[in-house]
């Protein structure tokens, strides 16, 4: 006859877990929470929240942008599920640091932080698409996704480089939309590691993402012989590199 290991299904687990430790250097939802917790400037946000002296304590906003970009990366775009992610994956419970917002205070984050969400997120994406962290098929929504990268990395012209930001703030509008329509759908209401470790890897990345955030401000568009703006190239805008426009 037969015998078979005994197993205890009824048996409660007490696991020690360092939700720090969840979040692994080096992948989208790292680069997500460092971006945002080191990035972000969240006065747009605290002007909205007159709860100092009144009212129960608010979710910080960085973890609820956490909360929902990193759904949306999985391809949850209701409240409802982003609320199930926040209490069953352990990804997630760790970008939330444990928080756990009911479905109807996201939707009422989302709705009532529009502008100032659709900006971060761009931001987001911009960055962690250019450091090939994410790729196209990842946010896709509706046919919009994102940009691919060019083969020559941190080279494009002025244009290009507008022209993808802008690609990607339309990608935004559609996802938020979505998360917006499967609300609704859903009943919801619309109103409603080792830090020194990877250390070199967060400068690298600061610095990665200031030449991409300053190239517009600093660098005048390269003109070729003909007078016609050709590629720049972001690490070193004097490069020899050129390209035909």
């Amino acid at each position: 006859m037969a015998k078979y290991k005994k197993t205890e299904k009824e048996q409660g687990l007490f696991l020690q877990i360092n939700l720090k430790e969840q979040i692994l250097p080096g992948t989208f939802e790292w680069t997500l929470s460092h971006f945002i917790d080191t990035e972000i400037d969240f006065s747009g946000f605290d002007l909205r929240y007159n709860n100092d002296e009144t009212g129960a304590p608010a979710i910080h906003p960085g973890i609820m942008l956490k909360i929902v970009l990193y759904g949306y990366s999985k391809g949850q775009y209701s409240s409802r599920k982003l609320q199930d992610l926040c209490r069953n994956n352990i990804t997630m419970k760790a970008l939330a640091e444990d928080s756990e917002p009911y479905f109807t205070t996201i939707a009422r984050f989302i709705s009532g932080n529009y502008e100032e969400v659709k900006k971060i997120f761009t931001e987001v994406l911009y960055f962690c698409n250019e450091l090939k962290l994410i790729d196209g098929k990842m946010f896709a929504v509706d046919g919009c996704k994102l940009p691919s990268n060019a083969s020559k990395e941190w080279s494009g012209t002025k244009k290009e480089l507008r022209k993808k930001r802008d690609k990607i703030a339309k990608l935004v509008e559609k996802l938020i939309a979505q998360h917006e329509n499967e609300d609704l759908k859903e009943g919801g209401r619309k109103d409603a590691g080792d830090e020194d470790k990877f250390y070199e890897q967060i400068k690298r990345y600061k610095k990665q993402i200031e030449k991409l955030d300053n190239f517009d401000k600093r660098n005048e568009p390269r003109l070729g012989s003909r007078g016609k703006e050709i590629q720049s190239n972001i690490t070193d805008n004097e490069s020899k590199l050129k390209y035909a426009s």
